[in-house]
């Protein structure tokens, strides 16, 4: 089909769709196995799958856990929003949730497994030794309107219809000190736009990432895990804690971003921002306030569109390297997040700097 028919009955479509409205909170995916295969931005690296790395019980074991959760758990109660079903929990801090379960982690990973692959996405990082897995990038297509033309033709026409936007979600399992587990999920989107005005070619940029997706696919994992349907829908919905702001400053030439809360939560919250901008974790130490994270900088002499850059891979993109996020209690109420080079040094770079922002604009 040529290009002018085929917009012609794009435009058709949704002129007969026009006052059609979707359900905000409907989500039906579809992997995109025809697009081209988004990959992370180039300042962005994606981690090999590689068995060197060791989780649980090493220093992110119980113990270690333990240790640090025990100092602060009444701060954790006091500004945590927490709701209860069986064994299944979920808890809410601003607009970012998770889901306790009383159970094991490796009892949980495969019926997670199962559960991603149900809700139409292919998995492309699977680490059950680091507790991550990650969906590949896949289409929302319930946000396509279903008028007469779709339900008609396109069954025979799917190509012809898409949204524009890809979504790719990122599981983190993490033990308790019981003997549980927390399960994590972030999300992060990409959106295809014009390249310029005459707009004869497309590019595909990032988006913001959407916390009511990340809602929505927790309370499906609830029921996934034994919830009922009525159940998971009334403790999803507990009322928001408004989360601190995060504050860029520089001290003695050192950027840092800056946290008023405690070390537990401020933890929290940068390995939950680290997910959804895409970081590459390849370690944590929570004794120690330590993210290992790789990171691969912005070429200055290429043009890339928007902040992230191009996010179609290379074979000439420049080798990552590597970094810590460090996250350091001042005192009871205020934390620190720095960046350190390999060798643990406090890291001065244009590259440190840009790390802070990309986390600190999830923070705010």
């Amino acid at each position: 089909m040529n290009p002018t028919a085929r917009w012609g009955l794009l435009g058709l479509a949704f002129a007969v769709s026009a006052c059609s409205v979707l359900e905000s909170d409907k989500v039906d995916y579809k992997s995109a196995t025809k697009a081209p295969t988004l990959e992370v931005p180039p300042d962005l690296t994606q981690l090999s799958q590689d068995s060197r790395y060791t989780v649980p019980g090493g220093a992110v074991s119980a113990a270690a856990f333990e240790a640090g959760k025990a100092t602060s758990k009444s701060e954790a109660q006091s500004k945590t929003a927490i709701a209860q079903i069986a064994d299944v929990r979920i808890e809410r801090d601003g607009d970012r949730r998770w889901l306790v379960v009383d159970r094991p982690a490796d009892k949980l990973w495969e019926p997670v497994r199962e559960f991603w692959q149900e809700n139409g996405f292919n998995l492309v990082i699977e680490q059950p030794e680091l507790g991550i897995m990650e969906t590949d990038w896949a289409e929302n297509r319930a946000k396509i309107p279903q008028d007469f033309i779709r339900s008609t033709i396109g069954k025979v026409f799917d190509s012809l219809y898409s949204t524009g936007e890809r979504d790719k979600f990122r599981t983190r399992f993490e033990r308790t000190p019981t003997g549980g587990t927390e399960i994590y999920i972030t999300h992060r989107g990409m959106e295809e736009v014009y390249a310029s005005s005459t707009k004869d070619s497309t590019v595909w940029q990032p988006r913001k990432p959407d916390p009511e997706l990340e809602a929505e696919f927790l309370r499906r994992l609830m029921v996934k895990l034994g919830v009922s349907q009525e159940q998971a829908k009334a403790v999803a919905a507990a009322p928001e804690l408004k989360a601190p702001a995060a504050q860029l400053a520089n001290v003695n030439g050192t950027p840092i971003v800056r946290l008023n809360e405690g070390f537990d939560r401020a933890w929290r919250r940068v390995g939950l921002a680290l997910d959804r901008t895409g970081f590459t974790v390849e370690d944590r130490n929570r004794n120690e306030g330590l993210y290992f994270v790789r990171y691969v900088a912005p070429n200055p002499d290429k043009k890339e569109p928007g902040f992230f850059g191009k996010i179609f891979g290379s074979s000439d993109a420049a080798p990552p390297l590597k970094y810590r996020i460090r996250v350091h209690a001042e005192n009871e109420g205020n934390t620190t997040v720095s960046v350190l080079n390999e060798t643990g040094a406090p890291e001065t770079s244009a590259n440190a700097e840009r790390i802070l922002k990309v986390l600190v604009e999830d923070l705010r």
